[in-house]
């Protein structure tokens, strides 16, 4: 039996401003949900995969009307005084829509997980045993200010057989609405369940609670947004919750970082998207690379706009610098702003890394294959890179087409998730009558 919300969203209880009152069509869409996750299960792949052509084909041909709803939702966003990175997030155009069907393309060409054989064996008795995966059942997900998630989920949740349960946040409420029939459309137009692919925004604040209280009719509840979301969500629900962290990712140019190298790669992990869990907002340089490194890395940053906010070694590299406090340190910034000190060493960064990282994902520059080499070994995140940008860390640069997120846990799942991480797995054993003795 499910656990019952709390009583500010029981049916009939008043909702936010935002939403609608409980009278009961809350727990009919998460049965409807449910249901739906049934027909997934068992749906053949080349069924999902002509839903998921559909979901393609639809936002290919509706560009114009899912543009003019995110208008809507960026002008409502801009008078309520949403941040430039929140903003940019939330922005879709022609381009990053056509990018959204591509990624559904490529997420229908992937092979199916569900039904994979994980490992076997056989008993000297005949019993063949199996792990196999299968589908969680109904995914739920909270977010904000990103409907590009909204169609990333729907694809790989309908590709892994799992049903969609959204709240995507009343900033791109009409953005997800216009996407989310536009999914529906196309689910019932290949046989599926429309239900398979539902939006709980009407609910407002409520409905994400009511979400969150929801354990035993959602299987798995997946935050992604800022890290005040995603320790909500942690702390407040009773569903299994799969943690996409907040991203306080580190670059560390080591000795003998490349100049050129350190300068560009720092450049393209701040500025390409500086709104994105996967920018650098903390730069570490080792002291004996400072005075040839910095001033390029440095100057190549100023020069697009980012503020650097740099301990007293880098300010007296480079006294435009402002002050770094102790909570740059372990700021997530999202803007175009980034922390920069100098270190003594490897140790040292590693130990600035330790204390302040969130686990998503870190890089050194550095031509020393021992330094390369303990880094990889001894920085624990998600993701650990040499030589390269920290923006690689994405489902679609990992060859998932999208992402789900990027887990920051250990449990489950770490890192980039795409279809195999919307799955479980369950043991198949098959007989010819034998018993245990």
């Amino acid at each position: 039996m499910s656990q019952s919300p709390p009583a500010s969203v029981l049916p009939g209880s008043a909702p936010d401003a935002a939403g609608v009152p409980f009278d009961g069509s809350f727990t009919a869409l998460l049965d409807a949900g449910r249901a739906a996750s049934l027909a997934l299960a068992s749906a053949p792949t080349q069924v999902k995969n002509q839903a998921l052509r559909g979901v393609a084909v639809a936002l290919r041909e509706n560009v114009a009307e899912i543009v003019a709803a995110n208008a809507l939702d960026l002008a409502a966003g801009a008078r309520n005084g949403l941040t430039a990175g929140l903003l940019d997030r939330l922005s879709l155009d022609d381009a990053r829509i056509r990018s959204l069907a591509d990624a559904v393309d490529e997420i229908e060409a992937l092979t199916d997980p569900v039904g994979q054989v994980v490992r076997g064996s056989s008993l000297a008795n005949g019993v063949k045993i199996s792990q196999v995966r299968v589908p969680f059942g109904v995914v739920g997900v909270i977010y904000e200010a990103r409907p590009n998630v909204t169609v990333d989920i729907a694809a790989l949740a309908l590709k892994s057989g799992n049903a969609a349960v959204l709240r995507g946040g009343s900033a791109a409420e009409n953005s997800n609405r216009v996407l989310v029939a536009l999914i529906q459309g196309a689910l019932v137009a290949a046989g599926l369940p429309g239900e398979s692919v539902q939006t709980i925004d009407p609910f407002g604040r409520a409905g994400a609670t009511a979400l969150m209280q929801a354990r035993g009719q959602v299987d798995v509840l997946i935050p992604r947004g800022s890290a005040g979301l995603i320790q909500a969500v942690v702390s407040e629900s009773t569903v299994p919750v799969i943690e996409t962290g907040a991203g306080v990712v580190h670059i560390f140019l080591d000795a003998s970082a490349n100049e050129q190298w350190s300068a560009d790669i720092v450049h393209n992990a701040k500025v390409q998207r500086p709104s994105v869990c996967n920018a650098v907002e903390t730069v570490l340089v080792h002291e004996q690379a400072a005075s040839r490194v910095l001033p390029g890395v440095l100057a190549k940053l100023a020069g697009a706009g980012v503020t650097i906010h740099g301990d007293a070694a880098v300010r007296a590299l480079y006294p435009a610098a402002v002050p770094a406090t102790d909570e740059d340190w372990a700021t997530e910034y999202m803007s175009l702003d980034v922390s920069v000190a100098v270190v003594a060493d490897l140790d040292a960064a590693i130990a600035h890394i330790r204390r302040y990282s969130t686990g998503h994902t870190e890089s050194i520059i550095t031509n020393d294959i021992v330094n390369a080499e303990r880094f990889l070994n001894e920085v624990d995140s998600a993701a650990v890179m040499v030589n390269a940008s920290t923006r690689f860390t994405d489902g679609g640069e990992f060859g998932f087409g999208a992402e789900v997120g990027i887990s920051t846990q250990k449990l489950h799942a770490r890192g980039p998730m795409g279809l195999p991480e919307l799955t479980s797995t369950k043991w198949i054993v098959r007989g010819t009558g034998q018993i245990r003795v």
